[in-house]
């Protein structure tokens, strides 16, 4: 039996997150990196149904880069505004990544919230 690499893995989960996400939120196009940031920050914001102004979205992805790199010990949730909007702060700065490097790093966070959501295996 093959042993399947973490490389391997990781390429796996995120191919069946892309389609789960694809089929449930885009009727057209793969949702992408943004996209799905996007929902994590709109569902750690806990506000689904509401409409965002543009500078809102911009603010609702950093939620989302936030909460998946928390765990990494990037960020440490801080407090809820009085608005409910949840702040966080740097812990340690991200190091220096080359751009494949970088999209690993976030597709793995991306996937590990997944993972612990319960939305993949």
């Amino acid at each position: 039996m093959q042993k399947i690499t973490r490389d391997e893995l990781l390429k796996k989960r995120w191919e069946s997150l892309l389609e789960i996400l694809t089929n449930q939120f885009s009727e057209t196009e793969t949702i992408d990196v943004e996209g799905i940031l996007y929902l994590i920050g709109i569902q750690e914001l806990g506000k689904i149904h509401q409409r965002f102004k543009k500078d809102d979205n911009v603010n609702i992805i950093h939620i989302g880069i936030c909460r998946v790199l928390e765990p990494y010990g990037y960020y440490r949730f801080d407090f809820y505004d009085d608005d409910g909007w949840p702040h966080f702060s740097l812990e340690e700065e991200l190091p220096p990544l080359k751009s494949g490097e970088q999209s690993v790093l976030i597709k793995e966070a991306i996937v590990d919230y997944f993972l612990e959501k319960e939305v993949i295996h």
